[in-house]
């Protein structure tokens, strides 16, 4: 039985604004390393667009796609990557969306590619940037939960709270219908968003940890099932051994359980 309360106290500090998803946030320091800091804290999804990038200062223009994107930047494929440090523009299209950032080069790989971090972005292209991610990270979310090796189906009692579309705060108990070392597939009454930052509490442990919201399912009759994404892969949170990545039912393991009488 779940149980959902919203808490009205102190107004928030600065309310979230709906029209852009809370993945969307001011981009880091370009000191930031892309293959450093980005890859833990803001996590890489396979993004295939059209890419220019041109030097501010030679106006070197190098035309090629993009291979993955994050909040923070994004990896370009290019046989003539430019020297660490260039500052650059970057233009990314996908069917008939547009993103405009300011960017710099911080790795480089001879004949093979470069990546950018993102040091300036204008409002509306930071929406753009937003919905690219929400996008990606449902696909790749579902992707990993098509593969059984990845999730257990397991109900455990979580807590879930946040902030609602009007800047309340609101805290809803419920449990989970699948988990995984990434993420959880949950039931949720409260209407959230793709994208939507969330903080996820197993009662039964009382650790708590970010996620996000990768993927809504609503089906009629029934609370919706939403898919949530840890900002960190923590396998320790559920405090369950997982399969292994290329466990089937052929699994050395699975025939030992098949042997000593356990349910798999």
């Amino acid at each position: 039985m779940k149980r959902r309360k919203h808490r009205q106290g102190s107004k928030p500090a600065s309310p979230p604004t709906p029209a852009i998803p809370s993945e969307v946030e001011k981009p880091a320091s370009p000191s930031v390393a892309l293959a450093g800091a980005d890859r833990r804290t803001h996590p890489r999804y396979e993004f295939i667009a059209a890419v220019e990038v041109v030097a501010a200062e030679s106006g070197a223009r190098i035309e090629t796609r993009v291979r993955d994107l994050s909040q923070q930047g994004c990896y370009v494929d290019t046989n003539n990557p430019l020297p660490l440090g260039t500052v650059t523009d970057v233009r990314i299209t996908k069917s008939a969306q547009l993103f405009e950032a300011g960017a710099r080069v911080v790795y480089s790989r001879a004949n093979k590619g470069m990546g950018l971090v993102f040091t300036a972005i204008e409002p509306e292209h930071l929406q753009t940037l937003g919905t690219w991610l929400a996008e990606s990270r449902e696909i790749s979310w579902l992707a990993a939960n098509r593969r059984r090796s990845q999730r257990v189906l397991m109900t455990i009692p979580v807590r879930v709270s946040g902030q609602m579309g009007v800047g309340l705060p609101f805290e809803e108990e419920t449990q989970t219908k699948a988990i995984s070392a990434h993420g959880a597939l949950i039931l949720l009454s409260t209407q959230v968003y793709r994208g939507q930052r969330l903080t996820l509490s197993n009662v039964q442990t009382k650790a708590a940890l970010e996620c996000v919201v990768a993927h809504i399912a609503r089906r009629q009759g029934e609370h919706p099932q939403m898919g949530v994404e840890f900002v960190l892969p923590n396998p320790m949170f559920w405090h369950v051994a997982f399969p292994p990545r290329d466990w089937t039912p052929r699994h050395p393991d699975a025939k030992s359980h098949v042997k000593t009488g356990e349910s798999s």
